[in-house]
Formats: structure tokens, sequence, C-alpha cells
């Protein structure tokens, strides 16, 4: 992966480097000293004086993973040098571990980068469950990723809810902390984290409720966790559920919690433009 950039001002390259295209220090003191950093495509020192209308290129490559790159199925809602956005299915891991090393979303990702030639790597910017289904955006590489980190991303979600909030509109405000290992649950505790979700009823119907909800804080299961203590849980929702939502979801042959994330909006780390990138995959009441 390439970044480049062509300077309006003179200056030290260290300059350009630390200021427009956001590197870190430590970064840029990595790369000096071999030939990643060029000005007009040839090597140059960060010392370099440059010009206004020379061309910066830094290249940033990655390191090929230790998981195997497998051929899978793919789909690619948003794509350009610095990022990648996919819809992620249910029952699919996000990254490998001991006990699942293939078919995972980072395998088939890792796959598509070498169908497609590109030095890139697996930086997730979102992290879903095993059995929550929508966008998932990943960076190609570390220092896009560490950009990312920086930039605020509103996350909206899709839940399919057994019941429903009295109000059409509100927030969940919770604190959240681990359950005593060997348990890698969470549950609401005066002591834990802070944790805020806020929600919109999109739909009605009976027992059932189609709800958006934004995740303020970002704790593990929050989502499903906030909707099973606030009195509605997630359909399909194996952990966090009721006796009545637990029976409905068997009843309709449910094999995982109905929450898709629907929608993620923030603006580009490198690009500087505004994005909205929206799943192909919803819940239906």
């Amino acid at each position: 992966m390439e970044l480049k950039w062509t300077a309006a001002r003179e200056g030290r390259l260290s300059s350009f480097l630390l200021g427009e295209l956001k590197m870190s220090a430590s970064l840029m003191n990595k790369l000096k000293w071999g030939d990643a950093i060029q000005v007009n495509g040839e090597p140059q020192r960060t010392n370099y004086p440059v010009a206004p209308g020379d061309v910066i290129t830094v290249r940033l490559d990655e390191e090929t993973p230790e998981y195997p790159a497998e051929d899978g199925d793919l789909t690619i809602l948003y794509e350009d040098d610095f990022l990648l956005a996919v819809d992620k299915p249910a029952g699919m891991l996000i990254h490998p571990s001991r006990s699942c090393f293939s078919g995972t979303l980072a395998n088939y990702v890792a796959g598509y980068y070498a169908q497609t030639g590109q030095k890139s790597a697996f930086h997730p910017m979102t992290r879903l469950d095993r059995d929550t289904f929508g966008v998932v955006l990943l960076a190609k590489n570390a220092h896009v990723h560490t950009l990312l980190q920086q930039t605020k991303v509103q996350k909206t979600y899709h839940a399919l809810v057994f019941g429903g909030p009295e109000t059409d509109t509100g927030e969940i405000d919770a604190p959240i902390a681990r359950k005593p290992l060997p348990s890698l649950l969470r549950e609401i505790r005066e002591d834990g984290k802070p944790s805020v979700t806020r929600f919109q009823v999109l739909e009605r119907s009976g027992k059932l409720c189609k709800l958006a909800m934004e995740p303020v804080t970002g704790r593990t299961h929050q989502l499903r966790l906030h909707c099973c203590h606030a009195g509605f849980p997630i359909l399909g929702d194996p952990q966090y559920n009721s006796p009545e939502s637990a029976e409905l979801s068997a009843e309709m042959g449910l094999t995982h919690q109905l929450l898709c994330a629907r929608e993620l909006s923030f603006c580009h780390p490198i690009l500087g433009n505004d994005m909205t990138i929206t799943s192909q995959m919803d819940v239906k009441l």
C-alpha cells in the first residue's frame, strides 16, 4: 500500500510525513532507513528539502499473517486504497483463534488480498460477535488503523426484540462488568464500566419490536445486555434473554440473535470526506 502527497509548500520531508500524511514519529523513524520514503520516485532522507509540486510516496507493506489465506464469499460494501468494508454473516468469527484457525472473516479477507495482489493486512475497526451480522470496517494498514481509531465512528445497529420500550426513543444507562471467571459473559453491576445505549423504535407488531440502536460506549455484549436489562431481550440471543423471549425464539427456529450492524458513519482518515456505509442485511419484523 502507498501513501501519496503532492507538496503545495516548501519544507523538510519530515514535516510532510508528520503533518499532511499524519504519520507518527515512530513509524517515520522505522521507515526512514530503507527506500520506503521517496520523493519524485527517489528514496530520500527525512531532512530532504521538498519543493512545491514534488510528489511524496510512502510504501507501507504489511507482513504476511500466520493464519492461512482462504477463498470465500465476501460481500464488499466499499473499498479504496486504505479501507475495506464488508458484510459479515451470522455464525462467522472475525479473527482466527486457537480453536478455530480457518473459515473466519480474516482468512477470507487475506484470500481476497492475495487474489488481488494487495500487500494489505486485517485491521478491524469494528468487532462483531460470531452471531451478530452486518458491516465490518477494516483498515488495510496499521497506520490507517491508528488514524481511524482517532476518528469518531457512529455505529447504528438494528435489532428485533421481544416486547419493546415504552417510549419510541430513549437511552439505557447501565454499567457493565465482566462476570467472574471462567465465564466470558457480562452483567449489569454498580461497579461496572459506564455504558450508554441510545435507541429508537422503527416498527412495532404485537410482541415484536424493531429497534435502531447507537452504542455511545463500546462495551462487550453491550447492546444485547442492555436490551435484556431494560426488559426487551433481543430475539434469538442464547445468553441474554428471558423465559418468554427464549420460548418465542425457539418457536421461530432462531439459531442466532437478530442483531445487525446496519450502518457506519465516519470521516475518512486519509481522504477527509464524510462517509456512510450501509449493510445489505437487516432484521425483518
